[in-house]
């Protein structure tokens, strides 16, 4: 359909050309006296261009302005080819046949020159583009289509060897894939579902890593449970009885510190990216007086010197920053000896909580993060609370930093994310 119409475009805009040129220069003729017009009897004959392919095709009459045929073609009719006056185009039907014509009215000469070609002979003419083009075209496309098939064939075969290959793969088989030629297109790919079957496999690594690690700390205080219930219960005196319960008591705060850790480890892991205000003061406030009862039985002081009354916008949501500073204020207190002191402080975007005990070991620090590592003094920590911090600040899009503490407490940087 495009094709005929463009060429049935083209086609006019050419022949109406040719129209328009041949009946001005039959004018032109006419003016410099080189056609003589007839006067009575029958009308003279136009010569047009033999050496054009298109002329034979073409039809003239030279009618008066009174409507007297004056002059005309071989072949061309005899009934008028237009009633249209005035200088143009026009299409008309004569004797059953359209036809399209331009006029010239020279009023100097009192004539009308027209000549008109039929439309049936344009319709020919584009049917036989269309027919030229369409022809080989027929014959062509099946050949391509074969050979496109073939192509696509050959060329997605790899494609479907590697979807077979991941079909029949094991789930828990996290291996790269086997080595061979691949094409140059599927190397991306390839290098991706690798890359994705390597990180696959160091997160399962590290859930059975945290499954184990989880099961043995909640083995620990659980086994201490049952030995001390077992001293209460077969206790000779008061005060073994109460040293025991003092201990399962120890046990199991320790046990709920440790399930709350993984729970709150969980949901920092799933929180929402929806963003958020809050208090920065207000928040430190909150947590040191939730943590007021723990700092007050080690005999730590625990103060906030973060001014309230300052809204925070934050990228992502509020409970990550409180997870990560709840949980190292409440590390700071479980370090500090009896006597000592944990301060939280600001300084521009930049939470601070300093504590008073003997720090990180050097050694340990590089590992410090990581769940489930825990300082030589060991103590009732559950080796969760900086993992927690981090990875709160990550998906807050903060950073948590622990510089180097000289002997003099250890403190604890919490880079809160800049706006936007």
């Amino acid at each position: 359909m495009w094709i005929e119409h463009s060429t049935r475009a083209q086609v006019t805009k050419v022949l109406d050309a040719r129209l328009a040129e041949a009946a001005n220069m039959v004018s032109s003729l006419l003016e410099d006296r080189r056609i003589a017009m007839a006067g009575e009897g029958a009308p003279v004959a136009i010569p047009l261009d033999p050496h054009h392919d298109y002329a034979h095709q073409l039809s003239c009459q030279i009618w008066s302005l009174q409507g007297t045929l004056v002059g005309q073609s071989e072949g061309a009719p005899d009934t008028q080819l237009t009633g249209s006056a005035g200088t143009g185009y026009s299409e008309s039907t004569v004797g059953g046949e359209t036809w399209r014509v331009y006029t010239v009215e020279n009023r100097a000469l009192g004539v009308r020159v027209m000549v008109g070609d039929s439309l049936g002979v344009r319709n020919r003419l584009v049917a036989g583009v269309i027919e030229g083009l369409l022809l080989p075209m027929a014959l062509i496309l099946p050949l391509l289509a074969a050979a496109i098939w073939v192509s696509l064939g050959q060329g997605l075969a790899p494609m479907h060897r590697l979807a077979e290959a991941l079909r029949l793969r094991s789930p828990s088989d996290l291996a790269p894939l086997p080595a061979g030629p691949v094409p140059a297109e599927m190397r991306p790919m390839r290098g991706a579902l690798d890359g994705l079957f390597s990180r696959l496999a160091a997160a399962r690594e590290t859930e059975r890593d945290f499954t184990a690690f989880a099961a043995h700390e909640l083995k620990t205080p659980l086994a201490g449970l049952r030995t001390q219930a077992q001293i209460a219960r077969i206790a000779p005196d008061a005060a073994t009885r109460a040293r025991a319960l003092h201990n399962i008591e120890r046990s199991v705060d320790r046990t709920d510190r440790l399930v709350r850790q993984l729970l709150e480890l969980s949901a920092v892991e799933r929180e929402g990216a929806a963003a958020d205000r809050l208090d920065l003061g207000e928040l430190c406030a909150e947590i040191c007086t939730d943590l007021a009862p723990l700092a007050e039985a080690r005999g730590v002081t625990l103060r906030s010197e973060v001014p309230q009354g300052v809204e925070l916008a934050l990228p992502a949501s509020a409970f990550l920053l409180h997870a990560a500073l709840r949980n190292l204020v409440e590390n700071a207190v479980q370090a500090s000896p009896e006597g000592g002191s944990v301060r939280v402080s600001q300084d521009a975007a930049v939470l601070t909580v300093q504590d008073a005990g003997p720090g990180i070991p050097e050694a340990l620090r590089a590992r410090a993060c990581e769940r489930f590592v825990r300082g030589a003094q060991g103590g009732d920590g559950s080796g969760l609370g900086l993992a927690i911090a981090r990875a709160a600040m990550e998906r807050l899009g903060g950073r948590l930093e622990l510089p180097a503490s000289a002997g003099q407490g250890q403190r604890a940087e919490l880079h809160l994310p800049g706006p936007g």
